[in-house]
């Protein structure tokens, strides 16, 4: 998976997935570029609100003092990567399969003798329904994180994972490209 952000010649950005997606886009952009200067032709400007929306998913949580063993294995039980650390129906945290392997394995503890609140990520970093995919992904890619709480109104609504930005970005790109090889075809619905 790629995500390629190339200069045009009238300086408009490209964000497509693999090699074959690039050749195609830039190819289409040239085309159009006349006929709609300045516009990109894939933008990650969705909001993440509507991310959560397709994905519907439930919430996982531990509290934080429980065990690291606990916590790995609502992990697997759950097929999730992370989990919300809640206190007192607040967000205190967020531990990760990561955070297990970096502060627990590595260190040598034992994951039945290593509370929770050990080893979370706290404070915790999130986004807000109205911010965009690009921000999110940037706030990953900035912070090393995989796992984004959506906050509304001091209420989690949702996680996003990096694997669901990407996910979307995908989505959001074979819709384009099959709107602009349409268009490009005369077969474009009106």
């Amino acid at each position: 998976m790629y995500r390629v952000f190339r200069k045009l010649e009238h300086g408009e950005s490209l964000h497509v997935a693999s090699r074959e997606e690039l050749e195609l886009a830039v190819k289409l952009v040239r085309e159009l570029s006349s006929l709609w200067p300045g516009q990109y032709l894939i933008k990650l400007s969705s909001r993440v609100g509507s991310v959560l929306e397709r994905k519907k998913s439930r919430l996982w949580s531990i509290t934080p003092d429980q065990t690291v063993y606990k916590a790995i294995e609502r992990m697997a039980d759950k097929g999730v990567g992370a989990l919300l650390v809640i206190s007192a129906e607040k967000l205190v945290g967020i531990v990760s399969e990561r955070d297990y392997t970096r502060k627990v394995i590595l260190k040598g503890k034992s994951s039945q003798a290593t509370m929770v609140n050990e080893i979370m990520a706290s404070p915790v970093i999130f986004v807000t329904p109205g911010q965009t995919v690009d921000e999110c992904m940037g706030i990953m890619t900035r912070r090393h994180i995989r796992h984004l709480p959506v906050m509304g109104n001091g209420n989690v609504l949702g996680v996003v994972s990096i694997g669901d930005l990407v996910k979307w970005v995908v989505s959001e790109q074979e819709e384009t490209i099959k709107h602009l090889q349409n268009y490009i075809s005369a077969k474009c619905p009106t």
